[in-house]
């Protein structure tokens, strides 16, 4: 194996190994919720200090693509993990209580994407999607109202009824049923009235005022793999966003 040192000029060192390690990832070497090699066998593996290897490491921990474990290791990081799988969800309860929501799914069918979201997965407009359904409740109210897209290739087998049996987060049953982690999200979000048929999901009047959040996740290698267009009532919630 050539030395990566060899290479350097190109990019910071750190930077080469965190590539190296995303490929190892992204072919599914290191499962989510598994650990990854210490840093003394990376080192070893990439023929490069024990300091570098941290630096890398440090860098995927900060994208939340590994969680470090004090004493035990560097793992990767899952949505099935209480500290990660609700880190994409910003909705908080105006009393502060745990956000406890319980999903209920309509429909899961495949159908032709629109132009909007063959583009959002990077798709031919004439290409296939799956579209899922769901209201989650938030104390018995429906509160959220999803559509969600996902690329029938990765999530060949899914159906209504293995969504319906799956009880945890979505990211979770996708890691679990389709080696698929979601590695990082971007949101549009807007204020916008219902529809008559959010409405009657939602048990509102038509025009009730409503916060909209499309969201499209990215896998490794800044795939993206899932659009979700979901619209809150947010009587009694909040949406909270965190500026750095």
């Amino acid at each position: 194996m050539r030395s990566v040192e060899q290479s350097a000029s190109f990019s910071p060192l750190y930077q080469q190994i965190k590539g190296l390690l995303l490929q190892s990832l992204q072919a599914g070497e290191w499962q989510p919720g598994h650990p990854i090699p210490s840093e003394m066998d990376l080192a070893e593996r990439y023929k490069v200090s024990q300091g570098t290897v941290r630096k890398a490491i440090d860098a995927l921990a900060a994208e939340n693509v590994v969680v470090r474990h004090q004493g035990k290791g560097t793992f990767v990081a899952s949505h099935r993990e209480d500290a990660v799988q609700f880190r994409f969800l910003r909705l908080v309860p105006d009393d502060g209580k745990e956000l406890i929501l319980k999903s209920s799914f309509l429909s899961c069918a495949s159908r032709q994407a629109d132009a909007h979201i063959a583009s959002l997965l990077e798709l031919r407009p004439s290409d296939s999607v799956i579209e899922v359904k769901r209201i989650q409740r938030f104390g018995g109210q429906p509160t959220v109202f999803e559509t969600i897209y996902l690329l029938p290739k990765r999530f060949e087998g899914i159906s209504l009824e293995r969504l319906s049996t799956w009880h945890g987060p979505l990211y979770g049953f996708y890691e679990s049923e389709f080696n698929t982690h979601m590695v990082w999200a971007e949101e549009q979000i807007k204020a916008v009235n219902a529809s008559a048929e959010l409405a009657k999901h939602l048990n509102l009047d038509p025009g009730a005022a409503l916060l909209s959040v499309e969201r499209r996740s990215f896998t490794y290698g800044n795939k993206p793999v899932e659009v979700r267009m979901a619209y809150y009532e947010t009587t009694k919630l909040h949406y909270v966003n965190e500026l750095s």
